[in-house]
């Protein structure tokens, strides 16, 4: 029985099974990304995108309070510029939340519970992509909060 010497390849020489097996290792990276909830995923995305251009816009166009000379007009503004903070505070914590579900995603451990490791259900993650809880813990932290005061 003869055997071939294995041709040499030189850098020009491309392989056939060489692009496929480059496309199959950049599928295998999405595959976490495109995971098991793809809607959800965009909904994120679009969600955190949209704060992100939102504070953008705010930050490109702030205002510094201005000086009014009737008081009840700067108390006024000034309790505009503190129920903005307040809503972009909210909006850094959600951004956080988001940025943490993604992150989850892409470990595939997104739609399991933390608490009880349990399956969250989808109808909960669609309504509040950013859970981390199921149902029954949630209830559970929340009867645990109240009776803490």
């Amino acid at each position: 029985m003869k055997t071939r010497p294995p041709k040499k390849r030189t850098s020009s020489t491309k392989h056939p099974s060489a692009v496929p097996a480059k496309r199959a290792a950049t599928s295998r990276k999405r595959s976490p990304k495109t995971g098991k909830y793809p809607d959800i995923r965009r909904d994120l995305e679009r969600q955190r995108e949209a704060i992100l251009n939102e504070t953008g816009e705010v930050l490109t166009h702030r205002g510094d309070i201005e000086a009014f000379p009737d008081v009840s007009d700067q108390a006024s503004a000034e309790v505009d510029q503190n129920f903005s903070m307040r809503i972009r505070d909210r909006e850094r914590k959600l951004l956080k939340k988001i940025d943490e579900a993604l992150e989850r995603m892409d470990a595939a451990t997104y739609g399991v519970c933390e608490r009880c490791d349990g399956d969250i259900p989808y109808k909960r993650l669609k309504a509040r992509p950013v859970t981390t809880l199921c149902i029954e813990c949630k209830t559970l932290q929340e009867q645990e909060e109240q009776a803490r005061g």
